[in-house]
């Protein structure tokens, strides 16, 4: 995997079309602000991990040190609000970096590779992921576009933009009532909305709002990854794809590596591979037996497509693990 700089952000011309309902003047979060979600972050994420939100849809971050190699792992929609630190995610040959200035919105489920770039035990990397449900956006779209969604060009899996310091600050409000358990299980969702519905009026809300419409492009491709998802074992074939998000398989094949930066057959590989190496690393399966479980017929070709993914054969990589 490349590190090409290759950022997509939110006000690229080839992303979405000028969105004349969105503010067109924004900010960047106060330091004191972004001091004020640092120190929330980290009640509810006292050490290393991911911590879930008594909330439903949210969840937060944090991380002590820079990452020595490439993480891998799969994407779901959400928006990550950084406090402090920053991190890389690569996708197919896209490199996308953001931090505490740039906020960055997951559109798709999608292999990444993910590094750590700025965290220590005295800054660590602090994050708050608000989770995008395609069925909750779907109810805010009209809210947020009283007067008709504006046309997109192209979809993405990932958009950055510039923090934006009113969904800043819909956080911090937003747990500041959580840790005072003040009725948040009947607020706090209220307040995510807030969060979305923002989100929807950005530079990029219009491409955004697509992945919560059942007949838009953005939309079947997210279903037709689900099926992936779910049958990534099975050999599969771009017209039955095609016909289950009812395009034709130029069409879709186009749509789908518009998003996912990958044709199908790449994306199935990937998420194959993925697997593999999670069995390989915590079932203590053997190599043949990763293999053959993930829907490889042949080692051979299995060890060579891991080595070019991976930087090591399947042997190597499992003794590099265990011997760290």
């Amino acid at each position: 995997m490349t590190e090409q700089q290759n950022v997509v952000p939110f006000q690229s011309g080839k992303s979405v079309e000028s969105n004349k309902s969105a503010d067109k003047q924004q900010s960047v979060p106060a330091p004191q602000e972004l001091g004020v979600l640092a120190r929330l972050i980290e009640r509810f994420a006292p050490h290393d991990g991911r911590f879930d939100l008594p909330v439903p849809g949210l969840h937060v971050l944090r991380q002590s040190s820079p990452s020595s190699e490439l993480q891998h792992t799969l994407s779901k929609p959400g928006l990550c609000l950084v406090a402090q630190g920053t991190k890389c995610v690569y996708l197919a040959d896209r490199r996308y970096e953001y931090n505490e200035s740039r906020m960055a919105v997951y559109a798709a489920e999608v292999p990444l590779g993910v590094k750590f770039i700025e965290a220590s035990k005295a800054e660590p990397y602090l994050c708050l992921v608000v989770h995008i449900d395609r069925k909750k956006l779907s109810e805010l779209i009209f809210r947020a576009y009283p007067n008709g969604l504006p046309m997109t060009r192209h979809n993405e899996a990932i958009y950055l933009d510039e923090a934006n310091p009113d969904i800043v600050r819909s956080a911090i409000r937003m747990l500041e009532l959580i840790l005072s358990q003040d009725n948040a299980d009947l607020l706090a969702p209220l307040m995510i909305d807030e969060i979305l519905i923002r989100l929807l009026r950005s530079p990029a809300g219009a491409a955004i709002a697509h992945i919560g419409l059942s007949d838009s492009h953005a939309f079947k491709v997210a279903e037709a990854i689900t099926w992936i998802k779910e049958h990534f074992r099975e050999p599969i074939k771009i017209d039955h794809l095609a016909e289950l998000a009812n395009m034709s398989s130029s069409s879709f094949h186009h749509h789908f590596k518009s998003v996912t930066k990958m044709t199908p057959l790449q994306f199935q590989k990937t998420m194959r591979l993925q697997e593999a190496r999670q069995l390989l690393l915590t079932r203590a399966v053997d190599i043949s037996t990763a293999c053959h479980r993930v829907g490889y017929a042949s080692v051979s070709q299995f060890s060579r497509e891991y080595s070019r993914m991976f930087g090591r054969a399947p042997s190597k990589d499992i003794g590099h693990y265990r011997d760290r």
